[in-house]
């Protein structure tokens, strides 16, 4: 899985047709890494999702602009729009829920 900077951010989310899923994350953040295996599954299973990572210690004004307070946090976007939200680490079913 990508760990996007702010840059491909533009270029991968924003510009992106369909639906792309991404992680806002920190490298010191323990449910961050509890949540990164599941998302590797989430990532093979669903074939019509992007799943990208972004390290809000290493893209803070990506992070800003989404007014990420807490991580991990999930930003589901559609066609470069953000569409839902959910943070915290969750079940592997219930991210394929909330991708649709």
């Amino acid at each position: 899985m990508k760990i996007l900077n702010e840059e491909e951010f533009e270029e991968k989310v924003k510009a992106a047709s369909g639906k792309v899923l991404v992680d806002f994350f920190a490298t010191w953040c323990g449910p961050c890494r509890m949540l990164a295996p599941i998302l590797e599954q989430v990532a093979e299973e669903v074939k019509d999702c992007e799943v990208y990572k972004v390290d809000v210690d290493e893209a803070p004004k990506v992070a800003r602009n989404y007014g990420i307070m807490s991580v991990p946090t999930l930003i589901l976007f559609e066609n470069g729009e953000e569409t839902r939200r959910v943070s915290g680490v969750r079940p592997k079913s219930q991210i394929i829920d909330f991708i649709g």
